[in-house]
């Protein structure tokens, strides 16, 4: 499909855009092969939050090598690689993140994990391949760009915050970041599938610690005893009540116990009992209730049970915000590029983002792109202990961070 001319768009600036998307094409050709080598590369020897040592220091020659400037040490174990274009301009944010999850690998792949407890199970792997393809293409057409490129390797995407450390060790200053993208490999979209949204399209995420106080006792004589288990069953049963009104009445809040531990002997009433969990939440308002809704609930089921408590509380990621005009300007790239295989608009999804931390400074862009394959049987859901995707996006979405750079207002 031949691209329309933009309004007021010279010919000469057109013939120029279409030369430049033509070279990007001829690029992520030639490097197919490279990119599944640097992914499973990865996927053999994945490493925990903060841990990330080997594959930044892969990810740190990687770049050298292809003549940019390189910081390592970023947010501890972040990489940040600079790209200069010929001429002044904007500065583009391009992020992956790197770490990986502890979770046993059951894959029976060649290129499973080597390193027992620990997988990439999210697709960072491919996201870290897929950065460095689009680096090795953007350095080779240093020439055409105008303005700066930072290739963000990110690490401890999991939970621990790793772009909050990032931001604070100055990834988004010298020079300062006018926009920023992300993507997120996922197989419950067929490969090549572009799913994008704008505002919030993802969850902000909190984080508690629920201890419940009873007192023991034998079990033959419950009367004699404040059983914290009992008291415990009643909050979890309460909390999922009310995760189902909040469906019903169409709230965006989620609440999920993850995990639960108390006890010390079968023939015990246990004194104490703790729990952990999660609360996500799609607006402002309801993330600032949450807390105080959870602790009147919790303190009406103890006060009942004679129970105590103590809720820590943990604000976490905030949501991730899309700016309309940096989704339009995704859209606008990926709309004939070879490989992406249709544009999907998605509802505000639960799961959570660290690239918040980002998008809540600048205006940009975080999406998903397709990587299943039911033919392949490359379908298994992110977190999955044999989770595994189809390598044929990887080029796909090297090719659409290219064109973001070349795409973007002051890049070309």
């Amino acid at each position: 499909m031949r691209k329309p001319r933009l309004p007021g768009e010279t010919r000469s600036c057109y013939n120029e855009s279409m030369n430049v998307i033509a070279e990007i094409e001829q690029r992520v050709s030639g490097l197919r092969d490279e990119m599944v080598r640097l992914r499973r590369d990865f996927h053999r020897h994945p490493e925990p939050g903060f841990r990330e040592n080997r594959t930044a220091g892969i990810i740190a020659d990687y770049l050298r090598n292809l003549g940019m400037e390189v910081r390592e040490g970023v947010g501890r174990t972040g990489v940040v690689g600079m790209l200069r274009g010929e001429t002044p301009g904007r500065t583009l944010m391009l992020r992956a993140d790197m770490d990986a999850l502890p979770i046993q690998e059951k894959s029976l792949s060649p290129y499973r994990s080597t390193n027992p407890g620990v997988m990439h199970a999210c697709g960072h792997d491919g996201h870290m391949a897929i950065l460095l393809g689009a680096a090795s293409i953007l350095s080779g057409m240093k020439r055409r760009l105008r303005g700066q490129i930072k290739f963000v390797f990110q690490p401890a995407e999991e939970g621990a915050g790793g772009a909050k450390k990032m931001i604070e060790d100055g990834v988004l200053k010298n020079p300062g970041v006018d926009a920023a993208f992300g993507l997120h490999l996922i197989t419950a979209l067929p490969c090549g599938t572009l799913g994008w949204g704008k505002g919030t399209i993802m969850a902000a995420m909190d984080s508690f610690v629920l201890k419940i106080t009873g007192r023991s006792g034998h079990s033959s004589m419950p009367e004699t005893g404040i059983d914290a288990i009992r008291a415990s069953a009643r909050i979890i049963g309460d909390l999922h009540a009310l995760n189902t009104a909040n469906s019903e009445s169409g709230a965006s809040s989620l609440i999920n116990i993850g995990t639960v531990r108390g006890g010390e002997a079968s023939n015990v009433i246990a004194e104490e009992v703790e729990l952990t969990g999660t609360v996500r939440t799609l607006n402002p308002e309801e993330r600032a209730s949450m807390q105080g809704c959870m602790r009147r609930l919790v303190a009406r089921v103890a006060d009942e049970f004679g129970a105590g408590f103590k809720l820590d509380y943990r604000e976490g990621y905030p949501p991730v915000v899309n700016d309309a005009q940096m989704t339009d300007l995704l859209c606008r790239a990926a709309g004939d590029a070879p490989g992406v295989d249709g544009l999907l608009e998605l509802p505000p999804l639960m799961a959570s983002e660290d690239m918040a931390f980002y998008l809540r400074e600048v205006p940009g862009c975080f999406f998903f792109l397709g990587a299943g394959n039911a033919e392949k049987g490359l379908t298994r859901p992110l977190h999955s202990s044999e989770f595994d995707f189809d390598e044929s996006a990887l080029a796909v979405g090297a090719m659409l961070f290219a064109r973001l750079a070349a795409s973007l207002p002051g890049m070309e």
